[in-house]
C-alpha cells in the first residue's frame, strides 16, 4: 500500500511546480503519485494537464480517458477534457485517407439536398 502522506506530498510539489510553470518537474511528481496510487483521478488529470503543458498531447488525451474511467464524476476532469477535446480536435492533423468532421458533415449535407451548397455551420460534435 502507498504511504498517502508520500502521494500528497508528490501532488502538492507538483502543483506547486506547475504553477512555477514548471511544467516537466510537475509532471515528474505526477508521475511518482500514479505510480504509488494507480488509476487515481486527480493525478490522472493533473498528469493530463502537464502533458498538455508540455505538448504531449497523446499522452494527455490517454491520461484523460483513464481519469474519466476512474472517476467519471469528477466535475473539474469533464471541464478540463471538455477543454482539452476542443483544442486537440482542432490540433489534431487528419491524417491520410480521413477526413475531418467538418468535411463528413458537409458531404453528408451535399448527399441530402446536391442543389444547396454546404452551410460551413458546425458539425454538433464540437462543445461550445
Amino acid at each position: 500500500m502507498a504511504d498517502s502522506k508520500s502521494v500528497d506530498a508528490d501532488i502538492d510539489f507538483g502543483v506547486d511546480m506547475a504553477r512555477k510553470g514548471l511544467w516537466s518537474e510537475a509532471l515528474f511528481r505526477f508521475q511518482q503519485a500514479d505510480k504509488a496510487e494507480p488509476n487515481t483521478g486527480r493525478i490522472l488529470n493533473n498528469m493530463a494537464v502537464a502533458y498538455e503543458a508540455v505538448g504531449n498531447y497523446e499522452k494527455a488525451l490517454e491520461c484523460y480517458q483513464r481519469a474519466l474511467r476512474a472517476d467519471p464524476s469528477n466535475s473539474d476532469l469533464k471541464r478540463n477534457y471538455s477543454a482539452f477535446s476542443q483544442f486537440y480536435q482542432a490540433f489534431r492533423p487528419v491524417e491520410e485517407g480521413e477526413e475531418d468532421s467538418g468535411q463528413q458533415a458537409q458531404k453528408e449535407e451535399q448527399k441530402e439536398d446536391d442543389s444547396s451548397p454546404p452551410t460551413g455551420e458546425s458539425d454538433g460534435l464540437r462543445h461550445e
